[in-house]
């Protein structure tokens, strides 16, 4: 089985694209919908946080009879696909709630008021929270520098403008139903080798072992790069492209992109069309 597929669903004529490596970030450059201290969301009775295109929604998404997710998914395409969520190995009851509070903290609790779930800003608190076009959700403080994104804590999804710092990682989902922790793993490694395992799910057996690795980029990969260009590739400290995992990609002004660690073992590379978004070729 190829650890690496590119699953596109329509087809296209390709052209290169310049490459443009992620600048800077900070929560004011684009134009956002802000989320107020104070806001919440309780599962089934209001609609979710979206991004200023309305592409991306942060809010509760209902798995089985009477468990929900707190996830962001892509808001504009048929299949609600879930690119991040919270606390992804146990569901939620309904009831449960997310609350940026007064305090200026993201927290996730259940009916009963328990804690399920907060986002660690590392002691500053939010002066606000916003769901950005990129699929990112970013905690912010008054001068509009990041506390908290939903980028730095991925679960098994990549998105353009997104990357990967030495130790990161994407953990597949347990199935295409079930999206806990399922049995392999994407990892940059310090060493700056990017790496598949296959986790040990049994306590007492011999430890994980790799099933594909890129040994190119040892000792230079220093972060795993996700363009808006819908490039992927690693990149040494000063920026230089080591090595590409996946090179060609359509335009971002024509589709959605998302690179994800699938239930099976295998990172692919999926595309949805922008135009006519309602229907998607299977």
């Amino acid at each position: 089985m190829a650890p690496f597929q590119h699953s596109k669903l329509c087809f296209f004529s390709l052209s290169l694209l310049l490459l443009l490596l992620l600048l800077p970030f900070t929560v004011t450059s684009q134009s956002n919908r802000n989320v107020s201290l104070g806001s919440s969301l309780t599962t089934g009775s209001n609609s979710p946080w979206l991004s200023p295109s309305g592409e991306f929604a942060f809010g509760f998404q209902r798995i089985t009879t009477d468990g929900y997710l707190l996830a962001i998914v892509f808001d504009k395409i048929p299949e609600r696909t879930v690119v991040w969520s919270a606390n992804r190995n146990n569901l939620a009851p309904g009831g449960s709630r997310v609350e940026l509070t007064t305090q200026g903290r993201l927290v996730f609790t259940d009916p009963s008021g328990n804690q399920i779930w907060a986002a660690n800003t590392n002691g500053p608190v939010a002066s606000h929270a916003a769901m950005l076009d990129t699929g990112n959700f970013v905690l912010a403080a008054s001068d509009g520098s990041s506390l908290w994104e939903s980028f730095e804590d991925p679960t098994d999804t990549l998105l353009p403008s997104q990357i990967m710092e030495r130790e990161s990682r994407l953990i597949a989902s347990h199935s295409r139903s079930n999206h806990s922790e399922g049995r392999f793993k994407f990892i940059m490694q310090l060493d700056g080798n990017l790496v598949m395992y296959q986790r040990d799910e049994h306590p007492g057996t011999p430890s994980e072992y790799a099933y594909w690795s890129n040994q190119s980029t040892i000792p230079s990969g220093y972060r795993l790069v996700f363009n808006q260009s819908g490039f992927l590739f690693v990149a040494s400290i000063n920026g230089t492209v080591l090595d590409y995992v996946f090179s060609n990609g359509g335009s971002s002004q024509d589709f959605y992109h998302r690179v994800t660690l699938d239930y099976d073992g295998v990172l692919r590379y999926y595309e949805h069309p922008k135009r006519n978004a309602s229907i998607i070729d299977e």
